[in-house]
């Protein structure tokens, strides 16, 4: 079972590092052609908001809610019966987000006063705002179908598809930046385009290899069924308990809009760089264990369970500490490396760091909650994550107000990574407390080991990295090849110190009792 789950992560990190890389291009762009200011500012937060709704409505809520359901009626019920649960919940929530990307549109401009009121300052940002949102809005649509699509796969054991679809996004970027951009009268709109279209080709990228599986849907309404029913009885509080972190960094949007010009797309640009290994390896683990904890429930094999869940905290560990020291200690080099060509300058680079630095000080938390939060959803238990949702939330909002003062936009990213942690260790406290997860022999030691081994990477990357201002100075080719050879660096010496610390494979392998 270990080497399947291990392959499946694998399979999933693999393609999302294809989706992460091309992002990396995709925002490369952004910076070159557009910079940081009032532009960039108002299409972030336009792509924000749908983009937002689609991981509360879609990547988060019924993802969590829809796996359990569909992996019970994978072990317990008939092809029939699964294939019905297919197109009545398609029907019902093609319907349900058709409804509310028509009032999204409609509402524009009452949207961005909720998410982004400092924008009402400046009439031109506020306006153009609202338009690009009008054209990005119906993405929510599109994508969370799209979501649907890959829960229904990933269900099924196919993995690889919808871990490799978000790569069509940031082609369609790319294009909409270098291709249409230029050719309209203010070229910040052809992002908002390039986020139209890139919802409609990623659905119908999902479609063939649904039909494959034989469980491509026949859209119908089916809001009285009762697996539509357990589906959205689930869903409802988990668009709360899921998706805590995007709240928290919407909080940070609507905040940051108040903070000087640039702030929104400051923080924008150090969160895409924290995403980089949460989403290759934190979102991996959380999309692969989802389904097997929730047959795992369904065949009432408890100890199975905790078993899973301790395998995938280790490794949740093992990737997400040094993530976060290199992440740390490399702030600057990277975004510097990465982002500084045309428009994004050195001052960007260092108001960018400070984001970065207090984003990813959070990293393990938001990999423990992409691991822990399944432990709850596979057991049809929303009630617990929505109220230590709600506690995070309330926690990031005071420390928001506390923190914005003395450190600005850094301010809002430490916010967040603090109630992180505090909603990661009430999840892994409950599931303690129940009994659900019980750890297994030798946690003191890896912990040991693990500590050592990132002190060791620690001293290399500090030892190579130097300070920014060499960066910024520097040439890009030079500022890539030094950031190139102290990756490599950084990474070999981790290795090699984990191995002499004692740490084998095997002994991340998933045991059997």
């Amino acid at each position: 079972m270990s080497k399947s789950l291990l392959k499946s992560t694998g399979i999933v990190s693999a393609m999302t590092s294809l989706s992460r890389v091309s992002g990396f291009i995709r925002d490369m762009v952004y910076a070159q052609m557009f910079g940081a200011g009032a532009g960039t500012d108002a299409f972030f937060v336009a792509f924000r908001i749908p983009n937002f709704l689609r991981r509360l409505f879609a990547e988060g809520a019924f993802s969590q809610a829809f796996v359990p359901v569909f992996s019970e009626y994978q072990t317990q019920r008939s092809r029939e019966e699964l294939k019905e649960l297919v197109d009545r919940v398609a029907g019902t929530l093609g319907a349900i987000l058709l409804l509310i990307t028509a009032v999204g549109v409609l509402a524009a401009p009452v949207l961005i006063l909720l998410f982004a009121p400092g924008f009402t300052s400046d009439a031109g940002k506020y306006e153009l705002t609202v338009e690009m949102l009008r054209i990005t809005f119906p993405y929510l649509l599109f994508i969370s179908l799209t979501a649907f699509a890959g829960g229904v796969l990933n269900s099924c054991g196919k993995f690889a598809i919808p871990a490799i679809t978000p790569v069509l996004l940031n082609l369609t970027m790319i294009a909409a930046a270098v291709w249409l951009a230029p050719r309209m009268e203010r070229p910040v709109v052809g992002l908002a385009w390039g986020v139209f279209m890139a919802g409609i080709i990623q659905l119908a990228f999902q479609l063939p290899f649904l039909r494959q599986v034989k469980l491509l849907p026949r859209p119908r309404w089916g809001w009285a069924s009762g697996g539509v029913q357990q589906v959205l009885k689930l869903m409802l509080p988990a668009i709360f308990g899921s998706s805590v972190a995007q709240v928290n960094l919407l909080i940070d949007t609507v905040v940051a809009s108040f903070l000087a010009s640039g702030s929104v797309s400051w923080l924008y640009y150090s969160d895409r760089l924290v995403e980089f290994p949460l989403g290759i390896f934190g979102v991996a683990l959380g999309t692969v264990i989802l389904p097997k904890l929730s047959r795992q429930h369904a065949s009432a094999e408890t100890a199975g369970f905790s078993q899973t869940l301790d395998w995938a905290l280790r490794w949740a560990l093992l990737i997400g500490v040094p993530a976060t020291v290199a992440l740390v200690l490399l702030s600057g080099p990277m975004l510097a490396a990465l982002f500084q060509y045309g428009q994004f300058d050195a001052h960007d680079v260092a108001m960018s760091a400070r984001s970065l630095m207090a984003f990813a000080s959070g990293l393990v938390a938001f990999m423990l909650i992409k691991v822990l939060a399944p432990g709850f959803y596979a057991r049809k238990d929303t009630r617990n994550p929505v109220k230590y949702g709600v506690i995070a939330m309330i926690a990031n909002t005071v420390l928001v107000l506390i923190l914005v003062w003395p450190l600005a936009h850094a301010g809002l990213a430490l916010a967040t990574s603090l109630a992180a942690f505090l909603n990661a260790g009430l999840l892994f406290y409950n599931l303690r407390q129940r009994g659900i997860y019980q750890p297994r022999t030798g946690w003191a030691k890896f912990m040991i080991q693990l500590a050592i081994a990132n002190l060791v990477m620690g001293v290399v990357l500090w030892c190579g990295a130097g300070d920014l201002e060499s960066w910024t100075l520097a040439s890009a080719q030079e500022r890539l090849w030094h950031l190139s050879w102290l990756i490599a660096a950084g990474g070999a010496s981790l290795v090699l110190a984990v191995l002499a610390v004692g740490v084998r494979p095997r002994h991340l392998m998933l045991r059997q009792d």
